[in-house]
């Protein structure tokens, strides 16, 4: 019989719309108001108990504290362990949470790392979480994801990894998930694609305005012209 380790998910996440505001890509609003109603969604389907905390609830100067001040306040709660998400990972699913929890069972800490150096979950059991080492880390960098990991080992904690996967930050990011062999649901994807498009208009109009440009301005009858 499995011991009740009191699981919660914690999702940290801002609101679509502070979403809109700090990432640089059209239809920003849009498509995290859909990512976080499909986090929802999915955390709902695990049965676990779960806190939201956005850009309103969150306390603290830099996004390190933030985040662990997050953590933290769920622990206060009275839960063992905590399943952290945020909302940007299109690819996570509600079997992935559930395989998370039970790998907690077996003492372990699970790590779910992103493509980008940083992690999209993160499950830790409340004897693992050490505010102050938490605070050290570099939040917001490529090396986060190698730090936690460092950090477990350094401390004998046994980690079980996750598949790795794209979040949503950049464009890039879309272009990533867009060709990935990984499929996301159906409105997400046309949200993207949409997304997509709107750059390659944008680059075409700005190329036929740079050529117009030089056209107009160094066309000459002679030798060819270097720039």
């Amino acid at each position: 019989m499995v011991k009740d380790l009191k699981t919660a998910v914690l999702i940290f996440a801002h609101s679509a719309e502070y979403e809109a505001t700090v990432k640089p890509f059209q239809y920003a609003k849009e498509v995290f108001e859909s990512l976080n109603q499909y986090t929802l969604q999915l955390v709902k389907k695990t049965k676990l108990p779960y806190y939201i905390v956005t850009e309103k609830e969150q306390v603290g100067t830099t996004f390190g504290e933030r985040f662990t001040n997050a953590v933290q306040s769920v622990y206060n709660l009275g839960y063992d362990s905590l399943i952290v998400i945020g909302n940007d990972t299109p690819h996570l699913t509600a079997n992935q949470l559930l395989k998370a929890n039970a790998k907690l069972t077996k003492n372990k800490i699970v790590l779910g790392s992103s493509t980008d150096g940083g992690f999209y979950l993160l499950g830790i059991k409340k004897e693992h979480f050490n505010a102050t080492l938490f605070l050290k880390l570099p939040w917001q960098s490529q090396n986060l994801s190698q730090s936690l990991s460092k950090l477990f080992s350094v401390n004998a904690v046994n980690v079980y990894y996750l598949s790795k996967f794209s979040d949503i930050d950049t464009y890039d990011d879309i272009k990533n998930i867009i060709s990935s062999f990984k499929k996301v649901y159906s409105y997400l994807f046309q949200l993207l694609l949409k997304i997509i498009t709107a750059i390659k208009h944008l680059f075409i109009e700005y190329s036929e305005v740079v050529f117009s440009f030089f056209c107009s301005n160094f066309h000459n009858k002679g030798s060819p012209i270097s720039i």
